[in-house]
């Protein structure tokens, strides 16, 4: 193989694995059905269910993601661009779904309206 040729397939490999590095960062809300991508947080934009969501975020959610939301290296960090992007209805599924291969668990047994103040509480982070 001619050095060009070889350079050119690294570039290929490269090219590939960034891209499946974004796809698994990004195919946590990939797989969201559309109706719950849509949904709304009937709680955005108001401030005491941020406060209350950050209570929560606390009890629930702060032993694995830390406290400042910014995660350490064995879990993510809640405030990366893909977060951010997620619909809040994204956000929502994902914490009633889960995702123990991963070792997020599934917070269904919170009730929904405490899943949308958690919402609200991420949104409010800066």
């Amino acid at each position: 193989m001619t050095p060009r040729r070889r350079l050119g397939t690294a570039a290929l490999f490269l090219v590939l694995a960034l891209g499946t590095g974004l796809a698994a960062a990004t195919s946590h809300f990939g797989s969201v059905p559309s109706r719950d991508h849509v949904r709304q947080n009937p709680f955005a934009g108001q401030p005491d269910a941020a406060a209350a969501g950050a209570l929560l975020y606390r009890d629930h959610c702060a032993q694995c993601h830390q406290v400042d939301a910014r995660g350490d290296r064995k879990r993510p960090s809640l405030r990366t661009p893909q977060v951010r992007a997620a619909s809040d209805g994204d956000l929502e599924w994902f914490l009633r779904q889960g995702d123990l291969r991963h070792g997020m668990p599934s917070w269904s047994s919170l009730p929904q309206g405490q899943r949308w103040q958690i919402i609200a509480y991420l949104r409010s982070l800066p």
